[in-house]
């Protein structure tokens, strides 16, 4: 019996804690959902104020997902251009490019250099072009074209594509969420502002006659 006596007190403390953690919960949901309750001190302009965080909680989740999921498909679409309308070529260089090179048109180890190269359709196209130092000239180097015959860049494969359109989508998401909380901010803020001129506005006339009555 002694033994139950300890277990039996700590159940019962254990189960006061929950219930006050409960009865401090209920209160913590209260207290953030006042507005949407009925009582003497809500105002209209508490009304406009909840109304306002459940638009904009309502127009970032709904209005960015949106955003997110048109961005990543254009963005497929872009990159599915790419891939479709360029095409690989080889090309020759027309000069040879020393192994030290220095100045404008160098990045790392890769200089821009003169190539000819015949496109599809026999023509033949000369351009410029990063290509790796120490190459001699008539070496064969690989180029990117578009549907115009001018050099471009390599498109972006299947997988790299859906990673920068994925980067692209959650970067419009988080824009958009940003400008929509924004706006929301700015509309409370004006909200309290003119709720301050209020409580100022009320105070000049119930304020001389609380002075009256203490005096």
């Amino acid at each position: 019996m002694s033994g139950l006596a300890p277990a039996c007190h700590l159940r019962e403390r254990r189960d006061e804690e929950e219930g006050q953690a409960m009865d401090g919960s209920r209160r913590t949901k209260k207290t953030r959902l006042w507005r949407w309750r009925s009582n003497p001190l809500r105002r209209r302009d508490d009304v406009i104020d909840a109304w306002i965080v459940l638009a904009v909680g309502a127009v970032i989740a709904v209005g960015g997902t949106i955003v997110g999921l048109v961005t990543d498909n254009a963005a497929g679409e872009v990159f599915a251009r790419q891939r479709a309308e360029r095409h690989s070529v080889r090309a020759a260089l027309l000069a040879d490019i020393p192994r030290s090179v220095a100045g404008v048109g160098t990045t790392g180890d890769k200089v821009a250099a003169r190539v000819r190269w015949t496109d599809r359709d026999g023509s033949v196209h000369t351009d410029k072009t990063l290509a790796d130092t120490g190459l001699k000239a008539g070496s064969r180097i690989v180029v990117w074209t578009d549907s115009r015959g001018e050099i471009t860049a390599k498109p972006p494969s299947p997988a790299k594509a859906a990673v920068e359109a994925g980067v692209l989508a959650t970067g419009a998401a988080l824009a958009f969420a940003g400008l929509a909380y924004g706006a929301g901010a700015l509309a409370r803020w004006r909200l309290d502002q003119r709720r301050i001129e209020q409580w100022g506005s009320e105070w000049d006339l119930v304020g001389p006659q609380w002075d009256h009555k203490t005096g």
